[in-house]
C-alpha cells in the first residue's frame, strides 16, 4: 500500500455525520432596497432620461461603505459627500446625481437618512421670537412629498412659464438639478475668495430662466435679470417655490421658552447624516 494512500482517501468511519440544513452564510445577506417616490413624477426629465415619466426610483439601504463616504474629509471639504453617497445607493447606473432635480434628490436624502439612522432626527433650533436655542426632535416619517400641480403646463423640454406682473414678461424657467447646485456653490466660493459682493439670488435666476417672451439669447436674459424689478423677482421666487415639486420639510415648532408657534423648515444641519 502506498505510503500516502491514507492521506488522500477519506477516513473510514461507520458513524454518519448529521446533515445540517438551512445553515445561513454571512455572505447570503442581501442589502435591502426600496422604491422612493419622486416629487417630479418624472415629468420634467427629457424623453431620453431613465426617469422620464417615472414615479419612483429604486435605492439600496445605506451600508457601512456609505457611512465611510459621508465621513470622508476630502469629500466633505469639496461638498461632494452626500452626492457620492446618493450615487452609491441608486440601483440604476444610468441615473447620474448631477442630472437629478433637487426635489427628487431631497426625497432620496430623506429616505437614506431614515433607512440608515432611523426616522428620529434631533437638532438645535433657534426661536425666531426670543432667540433661545433648544433641541427639537423631528419625525422624518412624517415628511410628505409635494408633487407638481397637474394643471401646470410642462413643455417637452421640462420647462414651465411664470408671468411677471410688473414687466408683463413671460419667464420660461426650469428646475435646478445637481449640476446647477455645484455650479452655484463654486461661483459663490469664487466670489467670496475675490471679496466680491454676494449675488446668489440673481445668479440663481440666471440659471433658472430659460427665455423671456421666447427670447433665448443668454446675454439678453442675464441683462434683464440684473435690472428685473424687485417686485417681479420676489413674485418669481414665490411662484417658483409653490410650483416646484419637492419634499415638504415644513414643521410646526412651538418654542419651549416663549411658547411662540411658528412653521419652520426641518433643517439639513450638520448632524442630519452625522447624528450624535
Amino acid at each position: 500500500m502506498p505510503r500516502n494512500a491514507g492521506r488522500l482517501d477519506a477516513p473510514q468511519n461507520d458513524t454518519i455525520a448529521p446533515i445540517t440544513e438551512n445553515k445561513t452564510s454571512i455572505f447570503d445577506f442581501v442589502t435591502p432596497t426600496e422604491f422612493v417616490e419622486l416629487p417630479t413624477k418624472g415629468r420634467f426629465y427629457s424623453e431620453d432620461h431613465p426617469l422620464h415619466n417615472v414615479d419612483t426610483i429604486e435605492i439600496r439601504h445605506m451600508t457601512a461603505k456609505e457611512t465611510d463616504i459621508l465621513s470622508s474629509q476630502s469629500l466633505l471639504k469639496k461638498g461632494l459627500a452626500i452626492d457620492r453617497m446618493i450615487e452609491n445607493v441608486i440601483i440604476d447606473p444610468n441615473i447620474k446625481v448631477k442630472d437629478l432635480f433637487v426635489g427628487d434628490k431631497n426625497a432620496i436624502i430623506v429616505a437614506c437618512r431614515i433607512n440608515g439612522f432611523g426616522a428620529s432626527y434631533e437638532t438645535k433650533i433657534t426661536c425666531g421670537s426670543c432667540g433661545v436655542k433648544g433641541e427639537e426632535v423631528f419625525d422624518l416619517e412624517g415628511v410628505e412629498v409635494k408633487s407638481v400641480d397637474e394643471e401646470i403646463i410642462i413643455s417637452e423640454q421640462g420647462t414651465f412659464v411664470i408671468s411677471l406682473p410688473r414687466s408683463k414678461i413671460d419667464a420660461e424657467c426650469r428646475l435646478v438639478n445637481g449640476a446647477d447646485e455645484q455650479k452655484m456653490l463654486k461661483l459663490a466660493e469664487k466670489k467670496k475668495k475675490l471679496n466680491l459682493p454676494d449675488s446668489s439670488l440673481t445668479d440663481q435666476l440666471k440659471i433658472l430662466i430659460v427665455s423671456l417672451n421666447g427670447e433665448t439669447d443668454r446675454g439678453l436674459v442675464e441683462k434683464f435679470v440684473d435690472v428685473m424689478p424687485a417686485f417681479d423677482a420676489s413674485y418669481f421666487r414665490k411662484q417658483y417655490e409653490k410650483t416646484v415639486p419637492n419634499v415638504d420639510m415644513s414643521h410646526n415648532f412651538v418654542c419651549p421658552s416663549c411658547d411662540a408657534n411658528t412653521v419652520i423648515d426641518i433643517p439639513f444641519s450638520a448632524n442630519f447624516f452625522w447624528p450624535q
